[in-house]
């Protein structure tokens, strides 16, 4: 067993590798670009929403329905008609993107520290670089990765987009993995 007191450098550098690879992934290369659409006629949708004073930080189902209602004519009429979807409102203004990354880079030490208390109560001082790193990246990649399915089952997001971001997933999960084998105390 290792203390994650004697962890602290894996867990730090692995989450600055991490956010620096997300960098890259999401921002130089172009394989992120094409997961967003603009919305046919925003201005107009734009106007109703706010017609409709909207909620930041709420997320909204439509046609809206409760489980008694689910198989009134009407309802699913409705679904029918369409069209069916999932919004999601954020406070307006411009995006702070400096909050977004600062809550990124804390949830990649969380991820970090969580993969630093599994290796360290599973692997002992010395254990091989592979024997860590085979812990270390799969609790990662559970982290980063196996969460964006619910994505594509949930909220229909198109399972193209969802394997992109499980991909980034399995990138940084090896990225923790390896950081995790590399400075493993010996």
């Amino acid at each position: 067993m290792v203390p994650i007191t004697a962890l602290w450098l894996p867990i730090l550098l692995s989450a600055v590798i991490v956010f620096f690879a997300s960098f890259v992934l999401h921002m130089l290369l172009p394989i992120h670009r094409g997961d967003y659409r603009q919305l046919p006629d925003e201005e107009r949708v734009s106007d109703a929403l706010r017609a409709a004073n909207v909620t930041p930080g709420r997320a909204y189902h439509f046609p809206f329905t409760t489980h008694k209602e689910m198989k009134s004519p009407a309802t699913v009429e409705k679904f029918k008609r369409g069209p069916v979807g999932l919004l999601m409102i954020r406070p307006s203004g411009a995006p702070g993107l400096g909050k977004y990354l600062a809550q990124w880079f804390v949830f990649c030490v969380a991820v970090s520290f969580m993969t630093a208390y599994l290796a360290g109560r599973t692997r002992v001082p010395g254990a091989t670089y592979l024997d860590v790193f085979r812990v270390a990246g799969c609790a990662a990649f559970l982290a980063y990765g196996f969460g964006q399915l619910q994505d594509s089952i949930w909220k229909s997001q198109t399972w193209g987009v969802t394997m992109k971001h499980v991909m980034d997933g399995l990138i940084y999960g090896l990225l923790t993995g390896g950081t995790f084998g590399w400075l493993w105390p010996r």
